[in-house]
C-alpha cells in the first residue's frame, strides 16, 4: 500500500486499518508533547570531546567518572553505556599477544615477594616491569617501562629495535634519577633473560632494592604490567598513525604523558595517577600524628 506525504501526516481510515490502529489511539499518541532529551549534554560530550585524542578509548565506567567528577552529572554507568551504544560510540575490546624474553635456565631466579599483592601504601614501594613486542612502520620495536603499583604511574621507559641488554639497562638508570634513597623498594618482573642477568640484579642490590619475579609462565604474577601493554597496544598503537619514527617516539613520550597526567583512572577514585599521587602525599603531610 503505497503512502503519499498527506496521508502520512493525516491518515486515512483506510491507512490506519492497514496499520493496525484505530484513529482515537493514532490522535491521541500525535497529540503528546515531545519529550525532552535529558541527555542532550552527555550525547554531546560523547560525540564531541569522547570522541577525539587519546580520549577517544576511554570506556563507559571512566567517561561517567568524569561526567560526574566534572559536570556534576547525576547519571549512572548503565546509562552512559546505553548512550554510548545509541551513539555508535564504543571501546574496542583489546587483544593480547605477550612477548616472551625467557631462553631457558640463565642466570639466578629470585623469590616471587610480590605474589600477586598489586597494591602498594605509598609511591616507591613496588615497581613493575617487562617487556613487550610490537610493529610500527613496519619494523618490529620493544617497549620496556617501570609502572609504580601506588598509582599506576609510568615512572620510566625505553624503546629499542632489538630487546637487547641495553633496552633495560636504559629504563633502570632513568627510573633510578627518580628513586629517593632508602625507600625500601621492590623491583618486580617476570623471569625473563634481562631480569636473571648479572649486571641487572647487581644494579637493584647495590641500592637496598629487593628483586622480586613471577613463577615461571604464569603472565598472571605481573598483571599490572600486561595490563599497562594492553592499554598501550590499544589506545596508543591502534588508535594512531606514523609517517616516521621520530613521529612515532614523539606521538609516544606525549601519550605517556597524558596517561600519567590526565588520564583518569577508576581505581583511582576517577584521578590521575599523578593527581592521585600528589594528593595522597598532600594527605599525607596533613595528617596529624
Amino acid at each position: 500500500m503505497i503512502v503519499t506525504e498527506l496521508e502520512h501526516k493525516y491518515p486515512t481510515q483506510a491507512v490506519l486499518k492497514a496499520v493496525g490502529l484505530s484513529s482515537a489511539t493514532y490522535y491521541r499518541h500525535r497529540s503528546k508533547p515531545v519529550r525532552a532529551d535529558h541527555y542532550s549534554q552527555a550525547r554531546s560530550l560523547i560525540t564531541g570531546k569522547y570522541s577525539d585524542g587519546f580520549l577517544r578509548v576511554y570506556g563507559y565506567r571512566r567517561i561517567r567518572n568524569d561526567f560526574v567528577k566534572d559536570y556534576g552529572m547525576r547519571i549512572s554507568p548503565k546509562t552512559v553505556l546505553k548512550l554510548m551504544h545509541e551513539e555508535g560510540r564504543l571501546s574496542r575490546i583489546r587483544k593480547k599477544k605477550p612477548y616472551s624474553s625467557h631462553r631457558g635456565e640463565q642466570g639466578h631466579t629470585a623469590e616471587n615477594v610480590v605474589a600477586r599483592n598489586f597494591e602498594a601504601s605509598k609511591p616507591q614501594r613496588k615497581w613493575v616491569t617487562d617487556v613487550t613486542e610490537f610493529y610500527v612502520l613496519g619494523q618490529k620495536q620493544y617497549l620496556s617501562p617501570v609502572v609504580d603499583l601506588f598509582n599506576r604511574e609510568v615512572i620510566s621507559y625505553a624503546l629499542a629495535s632489538t630487546p637487547a641488554m641495553g633496552l633495560v639497562t636504559a629504563m633502570l638508570e632513568k627510573a633510578f634519577t627518580r628513586l629517593e634513597p632508602g625507600a625500601g623498594l621492590v623491583m618486580h618482573s617476570d623471569q625473563g633473560w634481562h631480569y636473571r642477568h648479572r649486571s641487572y640484579q647487581h644494579a637493584l642490590a647495590s641500592r637496598g632494592i629487593v628483586q622480586s619475579m613471577s613463577r615461571k609462565g604464569n603472565c598472571h604474577d605481573n598483571a599490572v604490567a600486561e595490563n599497562f601493554f594492553s592499554h598501550f597496544k590499544e589506545e596508543f598503537l591502534r588508535q594512531n598513525t606514523f609517517s616516521s619514527m621520530a613521529e612515532f617516539t614523539m606521538k609516544l613520550d606525549r601519550w605517556i604523558h597524558w596517561f600519567n597526567h590526565e588520564r583518569t583512572q577508576e581505581k583511582l577514585k576517577g584521578l590521575s595517577p599523578v593527581d592521585y599521587r600528589t594528593q595522597s602525599l598532600a594527605n599525607l603531610e596533613t595528617t596529624p600524628y
